[in-house]
């Protein structure tokens, strides 16, 4: 079986239209016989997965190749799946296509999942032998020198050969041509790599050739290593002149020296070329195109923008034509671009990624949210959350308690993002004791312990927690959160004034519960900074004072009606502009029991019809008193 890396390669017959285009190329010596024949390396390759996921690529080199169990059938590629016929199927090479055929494969042969006896192969299709657990062979097509792409290469090639005094340009442009039809191939990043570090080394009739690539932080590593004659050499055995790599860095220009005797004192004395006895040394730098330096202009290599070196040596003293010279460049070119988009799409692969992540992240906090509210005997309930990022720091929960009151919680943590995510779900987890009956001071004490002895400096969380019975009892506690503001007869005012730190910021604080009546037909509007912080083009908040207005007078209102007002508000007021808070709101409001119904349009009672209402009207509220008192 021929596999990378393969000395020999058939021959096939050079494309017409390549044939007809290379023609017109205006060589000195055009008289010499133009070769009729073409390598077919990089032309397709065979991806071979194994049924224990190892891969191996086995180069197509003749018509038909032949797939088989076995070597004595004069398989070109070996399977050793038993189930597998001796001859079960064959590429052929039909007017530069290429085709599979069905040889005797007894399970039958596959393309795509589909039962085929004869199919032509495009790039990534995938050959199977009717067996769930066995071989997958994936065809691996180069677009070839006859892309759309040729007109362009023939025209740099043209340029880099129109000087070229003997026949042996024509060898150099096929090698070249062969080289750089691999760029548009579907191959492997090695393999085209490779290819491109074996034409180099041709070129320059090195001894051995390095491809060492740059990490994040500029340092070298080598990715691949050759010797001349395409044999793979072990990147840890080997030590490339760092004198030459530095010099090359140094001025950002390649350093090609051909007789180190008669080079720079300092180089000729560096240490690996003396212990080495190199000779000739050539080291290219390699930069992403964006930045890449050209004979008219200099510019600024930023650290981002290095790639890697191109580096070669011989311990023979060599000499580079112009033509090898420019040939250099264009591999070096293509090398650097190959790995300049293998940078942009391991970045886009890194950037699904964690997308995704977000992605799932974003549907787990959406999911903690209350996805519909129940009804309650003694409450009517909406909110909604809108995380300026994917996901945020805001949070709201509604949830019974086993004593027959109903809590009810608005938190916004500090910053943005996955990390805000991240310790809202933490909140979550450590108040979900509050549903067993815990005390809750008791808990917000122990929650502040926890966040300031685990979370990092500057992470806390602003929280408004209330519990509300069937009597219009509110016990709540106010963690440094904006004050709810209460709608009461028409009048929207903010009623809960009093307050304690932020949980997670101050490691002493205590946390206690204060208590207020509530008045059936009373409304709190619960909401973060997001809203009143609401910026519009100008730079000029939503604010309190314009809240506290559209909220007078909206006693009657149903709550989903109410909350739509609100948030086209401050959707008409940003007036598009970006808004760098996470938006929440929480509306909730108190019908006494008998008054229950299904419908928020009969929850309100007025003052008139209640005697506890027509008490509380005497007095306007303001701030709680503590739970101990309401309970006296």
């Amino acid at each position: 079986m021929a596999e990378y890396p393969a000395s020999k390669v058939a021959l096939l017959p050079w494309p017409p239209r390549l044939l007809a285009s290379a023609r017109m190329l205006q060589f000195p010596h055009w008289d010499s016989p133009m070769p009729d024949t073409v390598p077919l390396a990089g032309e397709a390759v065979l991806e071979v997965v194994s049924p224990d996921g190892a891969r191996r690529y086995a180069r197509i080199t003749q018509t038909p190749f032949m797939i088989g169990r076995g070597a004595e059938t004069g398989n070109h590629l070996q399977l050793t799946d038993r189930r597998i016929s001796r001859n079960c199927a064959a590429v052929v090479i039909e007017a530069n296509r290429f085709y599979i055929e069905d040889r005797g494969q007894r399970r039958g042969l596959f393309v795509n999942g589909e039962k085929v006896d004869s199919r032509e192969l495009q790039d990534g299709d995938s050959i199977t032998f009717g067996l769930d657990d066995s071989y997958e062979i994936i065809f691996r097509s180069a677009k070839g020198a006859d892309s759309d792409s040729l007109p362009q290469l023939l025209t740099r090639m043209e340029h880099i050969t129109s000087s070229e005094p003997s026949g042996g340009g024509l060898i150099k442009l096929k090698r070249l041509l062969e080289a750089t039809s691999l760029l548009h191939s579907q191959l492997p990043l090695d393999i085209v790599l490779g290819h491109m570090l074996d034409h180099a080394i041709s070129v320059t009739d090195a001894d051995r050739g390095l491809l060492l690539e740059a990490d994040a932080s500029g340092a070298l590593k080598v990715k691949l290593a050759r010797r001349s004659g395409g044999l793979r050499l072990p990147p840890e055995s080997l030590t490339p002149s760092q004198t030459a790599i530095q010099l090359a860095l140094k001025q950002q220009s390649p350093v090609i020296t051909e007789d180190l005797a008669q080079a720079d004192v300092d180089l000729q004395a560096a240490q690996s070329v003396v212990a080495q006895r190199l000779r000739a040394v050539v080291v290219i730098p390699l930069f992403a195109v964006s930045r890449a330096k050209t004979q008219e202009s200099m510019v600024n290599i930023k650290r981002g923008d290095f790639l890697g070196v191109l580096y070669m040596d011989s311990r023979r003293p060599a000499a580079f034509s112009k033509l090898d010279r420019q040939i250099l460049d264009v591999l070096a070119g293509d090398a650097a671009s190959i790995l300049d988009n293998a940078r942009l799409v391991e970045r886009e692969r890194e950037r699904q990624r964690l997308e995704q992540e977000i992605n799932i992240a974003r549907d787990i906090q959406q999911a903690l949210l209350p996805r519909d509210f129940r009804e309650y005997p003694h409450l009517a309930v909406t909110g909604f959350n809108l995380p300026c990022l994917a996901v945020g720091g805001d949070y709201f929960d509604v949830f019974p308690l086993s004593d027959g009151r109903t809590a009810f919680l608005i938190a916004d943590v500090s910053g943005k993002g996955l990390g805000a995510a991240i310790l809202t779900t933490m909140l979550q987890g450590a108040l979900s004791g509050m549903t067993l009956g815990i005390d809750p001071a008791s808990v917000f004490n122990h929650v502040n312990r926890f966040l300031c002895d685990h979370s990092e400096v500057g992470r806390y969380a602003t929280m408004f927690f209330g519990t509300l019975d069937q009597e219009g009892h509110l016990e709540f506690i106010n963690a440094g959160h904006p004050s709810p503001i209460l709608i009461r007869r028409g009048a929207a005012e903010e009623a809960f004034t009093e307050g304690s730190y932020p949980v997670g910021l101050v490691p002493e604080a205590e946390y206690t519960a204060v208590c207020l009546k509530l008045e059936p037909g009373d409304t709190l509007v619960l909401f973060s900074d997001g809203v009143t912080e609401a910026m519009d083009p100008d730079e000029q908040m939503f604010g309190i004072a314009r809240l506290k207005e559209l909220l007078t007078g909206q006693l009657e209102c149903p709550l989903e009606q109410l909350q739509k007002c609100v948030l086209e508000a401050v959707e008409n007021f940003a007036r598009g502009a970006h808004q760098a808070d996470d938006l929440t709101l929480l509306i909730v409001r108190y019908r006494a029991t008998a008054a229950a119904a299904t419908t928020d349009t009969d929850v309100p009672v007025s003052a008139s019809s209640s005697s506890s209402a027509a008490a509380a009207s005497a007095s306007p509220p303001v701030s709680g008193r503590p739970a101990s008192a309401a309970s006296a």
